[in-house]
């Protein structure tokens, strides 16, 4: 066999063999764990250590911005976690108070939530006319 089909079969080797190195560490840095916030205090401490993303309800009245810096709690029955998005994509036009939102991010050892993606679904903005008979019939409210 010729020197130079052996010198091209090895860097072709190398280069397939640095791709798929890449892959399988790209893949296992953007893994993430879903939970919501009562399964996150049930965690053990080193699974908290790991990206996750925690789902719950924006607690009405704690949307607190700071710049670019927003503060709020996820709630979720009894339980409350404090969330600190520091993000470079703006927050979407349906987080705001009550909304259910995925937060992407880390838990701090003091307990805090820091995301750097947030994701929002409007509750929903459509309610039942009162008083009315047969089919229902809906009204759009305003949520603001």
């Amino acid at each position: 066999m010729n020197a130079k089909y052996v010198k091209f079969a090895g860097l072709i080797t190398v280069i397939i063999g640095t791709l798929a190195w890449l892959a399988v560490g790209g893949i296992k840095d953007t893994q993430t764990y879903y939970k919501t916030v009562s399964e996150l205090r049930d965690m053990n401490p080193e699974a908290k250590t790991k990206r996750l993303r925690v789902a719950g309800d924006v607690e009405p009245g704690s949307i607190v911005r700071r710049g670019k810096e927003v503060e709020f709690v996820l709630a979720q029955q009894t339980e409350k976690l404090r969330v600190i998005y520091q993000g470079s994509d703006p927050l979407p036009d349906t987080f705001r108070d009550r909304a259910q939102a995925v937060a992407d991010g880390k838990l701090t050892p003091e307990g805090v939530f820091h995301a750097t993606r947030i994701q929002a679904k409007c509750a929903s903005k459509y309610e039942a006319k009162p008083g009315g008979g047969g089919a229902p019939v809906y009204t759009e409210k305003k949520v603001s």
